[in-house]
């Protein structure tokens, strides 16, 4: 516990320079190739953090921070695209913010309703509230079940296996709302920054093309958009054409999504890769395409009512999860470490507050 943290005091100056690096690269160096050979340093540089770490927290928290978000973010600022470039006069403390934090700054916090663009179609809904108008209690309520969920893993033994796989699924999604919402609240705090949703009630998705377009982790959706939607798009309009080339960058997205999620997954379990997590992804890329076929063959003429699509996208979702998704974090043991991680802070923290 105290080598993670330290190893965390000593990245963070690191951090800091290599983010003010590349502030000033977008000053003096033109977008194209050259800034992105000038930014690769510092690129790679983000895909070795979380090998400095032990801590199955702290690995996918910053694998998934710098690895994955913050890569993909720098990448867009070489061509002067992204949220790095859309304002020519950003200051260097909301640039680090806005490169290793997963935010991302609402767009007209004028009006109480944000539109969040739609991966598989590119249209805008605006169908919930932001962060800013969500109940507060939601955030302590889902702490405290997670904590009830470690707690019950003591009795296992005693729970059905399917159910132990439920609870895992609802621990993941706890952990990761509650990270990303801890991490938007200092940036709302500090810098005053109105941010988009990171969540939307996925428990309540009605199609896969709503699960993974609308409600669930935006901010991946959001940046995946202009790094992998929309030029496989492009390109794919020059081999397929415009019919079919939705379905072409619909699926691109998620193969690289399935490829970023094995890289987190080989940071937390360091662990060769069986792929099956790739797979996982690649899977609801086919089906998701397929649903987007079948929904512009039949929409006009019958569409499922939200009682019986609901269910049925849910626990597809639960299916497959048992099939693909979960079998790689349980074979990596994030789970016990994880559990083993809780119950060493808590020493920690008592330890810490006996001596004062």
């Amino acid at each position: 516990m105290e080598s993670n943290i330290f190893n965390l005091i000593k990245i963070c100056p690191i951090i800091i320079i290599s983010l003010t690096y590349s502030y000033w690269i977008r000053t003096f160096i033109q977008p194209g190739t050259k800034r992105l050979l000038c930014l690769l340093p510092i690129i790679c540089l983000n895909l070795f953090i979380p090998l400095t770490f032990t801590s199955v927290h702290l690995t996918g928290t910053l694998g998934f921070f710098f690895a994955w978000l913050a890569n993909f973010k720098l990448l867009l600022l070489s061509f002067n695209k992204g949220p790095l470039s859309s304002q020519s006069s950003i200051s260097l403390p909301r640039f680090i913010v806005l490169s290793c934090l997963p935010i991302k700054i609402q767009q007209n916090s004028k009006t109480n309703k944000t539109s969040i663009p739609d991966l598989t179609n590119g249209s805008k809904r605006s169908n919930f509230e932001t962060n800013s108008n969500t109940p507060f209690l939601q955030y302590p309520i889902k702490i405290i079940l997670l904590g009830i969920l470690v707690k019950i893993y003591d009795y296992s033994e005693n729970i059905h296996p399917k159910v132990i796989l439920v609870m895992y699924c609802f621990q993941i999604y706890f952990m990761l709302e509650i990270i990303l919402v801890i991490f938007a609240t200092m940036a709302r705090t500090i810098l005053g920054l109105e941010l988009e949703p990171q969540f939307n009630n996925p428990i309540l998705s009605t199609s896969l093309q709503d699960f993974w377009g609308r409600r669930w982790n935006l901010m991946v959706t959001s940046i995946m958009r202009p790094t992998v939607y929309e030029p496989t798009l492009k390109v794919a309009k020059n081999l397929v054409g415009l019919k079919w080339a939705t379905l072409v960058a619909v699926f691109g997205t998620f193969v690289v999504s399935g490829l970023m999620h094995e890289l987190i997954l080989f940071y937390l379990g360091r662990l060769e890769p069986t792929f099956k997590m790739f797979g996982f992804f690649v899977f609801h890329g086919v089906c998701l395409t397929v649903e987007i076929v079948l929904k512009k063959v039949v929409t006009d003429r019958w569409r499922l009512p939200r009682f019986v699509s609901g269910p049925l996208t849910v626990g597809f979702f639960f299916a497959t999860c048992f099939w693909l998704f979960l079998p790689e974090f349980i074979g990596c043991r994030i789970f016990v470490m994880a559990s083993e991680e809780y119950a060493a802070l808590g020493v920690y923290v008592r330890n810490l507050t006996s001596v004062f």
